[in-house]
């Protein structure tokens, strides 16, 4: 299921649900949304290891998956999978609402048929529109609330949709080596270390000035206006530093991605926590 990559999701849900209510949501809705999400994400992964167990055999950082070692059957694991979707799905209809039941299975289909079927084989942008089902669960979570969709949440969409390339092409660029043996095109197999820096710097720009505007539209206080700046002004100088390291060294050699990485799980993990923040100190 990959648990610590659902968590992530989860990072961006329950903020979402806080400003929509402008509160705390009921603990019910809360405990109902995330737990929908959780296996909802957990299936959606669980569909992945399925057709990319090739894929995950042949790669170092992949190969101890059930499924690359044998240990699942196929056919075990696409059951699994269904069931935590419907069991998902059920969950959002009996105790959210349609809106976000549907919003939930598009974000499993999406990954499963768009990203892994489609685009991950045959696109060096892969990863740009099949992350768009990483950005769904803060439409998910304000619609939990409100039953409809609005403009903050489709800012809180845009700011994870472009985290997603600055937080994955720099994993992608310390593992380019597995993905070029597993024939895989992510961006850093095809392309040099200093055009993948240049487009990590490009979309960082684009989610840093993103995190402003949803300031004003979300009429939230000094508390997320603070945090964004720290953490947007941290992640820049972080990402121009990569550049600067991928200019010198175009081959990649010596450039130190896995910074930028971790630092992208901390940003993300600040900015949403500061939208909560902000709601709940300031109202």
């Amino acid at each position: 299921m990959k648990l610590r990559v659902v968590e992530l999701l989860l990072v961006t849900t329950l903020p979402a649900m806080v400003l929509a209510e402008r509160g705390l949501p009921s603990l019910g809705l809360v405990l109902a949304t995330l737990g929908a999400g959780t296996l909802a994400g957990g299936s959606a992964h669980a569909f992945n290891q399925v057709l990319e167990r090739d894929i995950d055999a042949v790669m170092h950082r992949t190969r101890r998956r059930p499924l690359a070692r044998a240990v699942v059957s196929p056919y075990r694991a696409f059951a699994f999978a269904a069931v935590l979707l419907a069991a998902s799905v059920a969950i959002m209809l009996a105790w959210v609402n349609p809106l976000a039941a549907a919003l939930t299975i598009a974000a499993n289909l999406f990954y499963v048929l768009v990203y892994t079927m489609l685009l991950k084989r045959r696109t060096s942008q892969n990863i740009v529109w099949g992350g768009v089902a990483g950005c769904v669960p803060t439409l998910i979570g304000w619609a939990a609330v409100t039953g409809s969709l609005d403009w903050p949440p489709v800012l809180l969409f845009l700011i994870v949709f472009f985290w997603t390339p600055p937080h994955y092409w720099p994993l992608a660029m310390r593992y380019r080596e597995d993905y070029a043996r597993a024939g895989v095109p992510m961006l850093p197999v095809v392309a040099s270390a200093r055009t993948v820096a240049l487009q990590i710097l490009l979309y960082s720009w684009a989610m840093v000035a993103t995190t402003f505007v949803l300031w004003p539209v979300a009429s939230l206080g000094w508390i997320f206006g603070l945090a964004s700046a720290l953490t947007g002004v941290w992640f820049l100088v972080e990402a121009h530093r990569l550049y600067r390291q991928a200019r010198r060294a175009p081959d990649g050699a010596g450039l130190s991605a896995m910074r930028l990485f971790h630092g992208s799980i901390t940003y993300l993990t600040v900015v949403f926590a500061a939208v909560m923040a902000d709601v709940l100190i300031l109202g």
